[in-house]
């Protein structure tokens, strides 16, 4: 057996349907995914996905938070429900959502009214009364991804340091006008939204935290690239009204400092050697994104609109 089919085996053993079954009695299928190996489980019954956490991926995340999370997320009603996991590898097994389909940034623009269904999904999320293990902290994590990549040999976009200086006025007009924490997921992927036309559930709760609602509406605006028509009908269905002037800030200075903070998350990717695609570039195209809108007029704007929110 290959060393995948071997872990696979051996998390399914924890089932007790699967106690002593072959490994050729079910079959496997490789999904995508940037830093961990994701599987299909295929057997006349039932299908399920097994996770087996990347290499590396240790270094950034607690498995046994990310176990409590998304079992609270499945308690809200917005996330898969998680079967086993080993709270020390990260190696899980959950339910597969079918029929369903896995969004992406095509997906995003071409089904009719997925904004709208990813801003109620998240309201869900939000406004589920759970409580997340984790303080997802942007500037503490921008911090710590520095003093990752101290450790490897690669090298910033020229600039970046100039620009989370430039990101000062933002964290203080944050600290200025604090809003209530909410359980997050903090990294909104197009795919980790699961969409069957009707509804939308999201998947895959490794760097969620108690954070900032915002930040992943924010998040998943850049993710599925949003228009300004798209934004306002994710965050129509996400108030279940029209959005205010700060409200709108909020969302849109989160495009920018997620953009900050993956870039160092792709420069880790980079370092580790991890080929699931080019990440010197996705960092450089993020962090030349983050530039473009914080050096605009309309940024600023919107960092008054928030300040004036408190007046």
């Amino acid at each position: 057996m290959t060393d995948n089919k071997h872990i696979i085996y051996e998390a399914l053993q924890n089932l007790p349907r699967f106690a002593g079954a072959s490994p050729d009695s079910y079959k496997r299928t490789r999904l995508g995914g940037l830093t961990n190996l994701v599987y299909r489980v295929e057997t006349d019954d039932e299908t399920l996905i097994v996770r087996i956490p990347g290499a590396g991926t240790d270094a950034y995340i607690d498995r046994k938070i990310e176990l409590h999370n998304a079992r609270a997320a499945d308690h809200a009603g917005i996330s898969a429900k998680v079967l086993w996991a080993d709270g020390d590898t990260g190696v899980m097994i959950s339910q597969s959502l079918d029929p369903i389909t896995t969004m992406t940034p095509a997906l995003f623009q071409s089904r009719a009214g997925a904004a709208a269904r990813a801003g109620k999904a998240l309201a869900g999320l939000h406004n589920s009364g759970e409580t997340f293990q984790f303080r997802f902290e942007l500037f503490t994590m921008i911090t710590e991804y520095l003093a990752i990549l101290a450790t490897r040999d690669t090298a910033l976009p020229d600039g970046y340091h100039d620009i989370v200086r430039a990101a000062e006025p933002v964290k203080q007009v944050l600290v200025d006008n604090p809003t209530p924490l909410a359980p997050c997921h903090c990294d909104p992927l197009c795919e980790n939204f699961l969409d069957d036309g009707t509804r939308m559930w999201i998947v895959d709760w490794e760097y969620s935290g108690m954070n900032d609602p915002l930040w992943d509406l924010g998040d998943l605006s850049v993710e599925a690239g949003f228009d300004d028509a798209q934004d306002m009908d994710m965050l129509r269905a996400y108030y279940g009204r029209a959005p205010s002037a700060a409200e709108v800030g909020r969302m849109v200075i989160y495009k920018a400092m997620c953009d900050l903070l993956w870039t160092l998350w792709g420069l880790i990717q980079h370092a580790d050697g991890n080929e699931a695609e080019d990440f010197w570039a996705y960092s450089v195209g993020r962090f030349e994104r983050c530039k473009t809108l914080m050096q605009s007029a309309e940024f600023a704007s919107h960092l008054t609109a928030i300040g004036a929110s408190s007046d």
